[in-house]
């Protein structure tokens, strides 16, 4: 009953903003929920790939960057970073990556972990800007 209170308080262009958000919501979330599942991890290190490993292998890894090791961890055909020696934490914060086309990077380490699935050969690098 609130719920219809609430929409009856609303004028005409709150109820259209609110229409669109959730039609926006609805289109977000079918469209990341179509990305094909990922096959391996490849982490790289300005344009050279360091480390790939299959997903389907429940694994941590240490790599080397400018600042020190941060760690990778493979968990249940998932991959997040545990540790960074950066600042900010933001790739740990960035959780887990499973769908082929996702990125963690830790910019200040320069590593990004990209998840590849099968049909992403032919497009290796299809993220839009990256900082040196």
């Amino acid at each position: 009953m609130a719920l219809k209170e609430l929409w009856q308080r609303l004028n005409k262009l709150d109820r259209i903003i609110v229409v669109a958000l959730l039609i926006l919501c609805v289109v977000l979330f079918v469209v990341v929920g179509l990305r094909a599942p990922g096959q391996s991890v490849q982490v790289r290190q300005g344009d050279d790939v360091i480390y790939k490993a299959p997903l389907a292998v429940d694994l941590k890894v240490d790599l080397e960057g400018p600042l020190g090791i941060t760690e990778l961890e493979i968990i249940d055909n998932q991959v997040r970073i545990v540790s960074s020696p950066c600042h900010f934490k933001i790739c740990i914060g960035m959780g887990k990556i499973s769908r082929s086309g996702e990125i963690i990077a830790c910019v200040p380490n320069r590593l990004l972990v990209q998840i590849v699935g099968q049909s992403s050969g032919a497009k290796e690098q299809n993220y839009d800007l990256l900082s040196r």
